[in-house]
């Protein structure tokens, strides 16, 4: 009895994740038809880039991956005296957005760079589909592999978070945690899943937008370069004050041309787990801000990936 209350504990608030796992399938699936009925041959170009990106082994080793550090996490010992569980969200967060980055390069690559070096773009553009129809459809089509990614891995860590709460509490020898403190840690990394999710959308724009010129280590290399700056602009910005004008010209430079990643970074902040961390609305406020900065900058580099398709002689 007492071992089916402790699985009731950390089982019963998965519907959540099951809840949220099958709405965002179902917004996937129905933002397929509009685009099919509103953009036909772009949703076709879409419809096939995911389902290249899909069948590629990249796909499958980088959710086979995901899987088994997840699971790994788990059960790896810490030794950080009762906050195991934030280490384990936090380094959980981490793999789960270089995983979806690095499926998004490889993705733009195969999709984008290969087919317009192997001019089976050529091919493509000499049906009635224009250069904007077919970029803007290997941007969507290779977002889809990238939602799925999400779904699937993200509803898996979200279980086994609330799995370690349970499986800490009794290597702790604490009372078991009610089906209210698992369903809480759940809650309060959803917002951090969000905004990797987010991060992975800005990386992958900027991705296709490099795939139209350039081939997959090229790309690899300045998606790289450009995560690791992103991430360190404020600090860059922040040290330059009171430089050289020189320094502090770059600097802002820099912040203004790349994308300021480190918003999408609270991952630290999710995983204190403190109650009086953030209220819902400003959860909500905070949110939708990053989501407003997500959609601008992507929106740039797909005018930027227009631009530089243009004029991209395929013959």
């Amino acid at each position: 009895m007492v071992l089916f209350a402790v699985w009731y504990n950390w089982l019963e608030p998965l519907w959540i994740v099951a809840a949220g796992a099958a709405g965002v399938l179902v917004l996937h699936w129905l933002a397929g038809l509009a685009m099919q009925a509103v953009f036909p041959r772009t949703a076709a170009i879409t419809r096939a880039t995911a389902k290249e990106c899909r069948s590629q082994p990249m796909f499958y080793a980088v959710l086979g991956f995901g899987f088994v550090f997840v699971l790994f996490s788990v059960f790896l010992p810490y030794n950080t005296l009762g906050d195991d569980i934030k280490m384990m969200k936090d380094t959980g967060l981490m793999m789960i957005l270089i995983l979806s980055i690095i499926l998004a390069v490889s993705s733009a690559a195969v999709s984008v760079a290969d087919e317009v070096e192997g001019r089976t773009a050529l091919t493509v553009l000499s049906k009635p589909i224009g250069r904007r129809q077919f970029v803007l459809g290997k941007m969507l089509g290779v977002l889809s592999p990238v939602v799925l990614f999400y779904v699937i891995v993200g509803a898996y860590f979200l279980a086994l978070t609330s799995f370690k709460l349970t499986f800490e509490a009794r290597e702790m020898s604490l009372p078991d945690p009610q089906a209210a403190q698992c369903r809480q840690e759940i809650l309060q990394t959803l917002p951090a899943l969000l905004l990797a999710f987010f991060e992975t959308i800005v990386m992958t724009a900027l991705s296709v937008a490099i795939s139209t010129r350039l081939g997959m280590i090229p790309n690899l290399m300045i998606c790289a370069t450009v995560y690791l700056v992103g991430h360190m602009l404020p600090l860059i910005v922040q040290s330059s004050i009171g430089k050289q004008p020189i320094v502090a010209f770059v600097a802002q430079l820099l912040s203004t041309v790349l994308p300021v990643l480190e918003h999408f970074n609270i991952q630290a902040a999710i995983a204190s787990s403190r109650d009086s961390l953030m209220t819902l609305a400003q959860w909500v406020d905070y949110l939708a801000w990053a989501g407003l900065y997500c959609l601008l900058y992507s929106t740039l580099m797909l005018l930027a990936a227009l631009l530089f398709f243009e004029d991209r002689d395929l013959a």
